[in-house]
């Protein structure tokens, strides 16, 4: 019964290493192609455009009278 209970967790582990080696070969196995080929690669020019927006101009703070702080 050990060495079933034992088995899940090793046959889980296997499965996970494979997920994530499959996932990593997806995202760089074109680098990794090029460079046992003694290639480089080239890297796309195309940079994403990042709109930037100017901060609005912060507003003075309102100086209230006497009556208007009681009243407050």
């Amino acid at each position: 019964m050990t060495a079933a209970l034992g088995t899940l967790p090793f046959i889980a582990t296997l499965w996970l290493l494979l997920v994530l080696g499959a996932a990593v070969l997806e995202e760089s196995g074109g680098k990794i192609a090029a460079a046992l080929k003694g290639k480089s690669v080239q890297q796309p020019s195309v940079l994403p455009r990042v709109r930037l927006r100017a901060r609005p101009p912060a507003s003075r703070p309102v100086r209230l009278s006497v009556e208007w702080r009681a009243a407050a």
